[in-house]
């Protein structure tokens, strides 16, 4: 099975959006939630994934993760909707 590099984006329990990218969603949603993940997101626990894309390579996800890092709140709710 090839290897695959996700972009994601997940609702904290704030309400807050948070967007990243990893190789394995269901392990990295796990370690947000066990106040392991990203410094952001160990304040506004627990956390829910509301999105992720798959992408051939590191680099491809990672250019998605910076463009959608820099939508507006309401651009990416608009995102989800589609």
């Amino acid at each position: 099975m090839d290897k695959g590099y996700y972009t994601y984006m997940i609702e904290c329990a704030d309400g807050t959006l948070y967007t990243g990218w990893t190789t394995d969603i269901t392990q990295r949603i796990e370690t947000h939630n066990l106040g392991k993940g990203a410094k952001y997101t160990r304040a506004r626990l627990p956390v829910r994934l509301l999105a992720s894309w798959c992408f051939e390579t590191k680099s491809e996800a990672m250019k998605w993760e910076w463009q959608l890092k820099r939508l507006s709140r309401n651009e990416k709710l608009r995102l989800l909707e589609k």
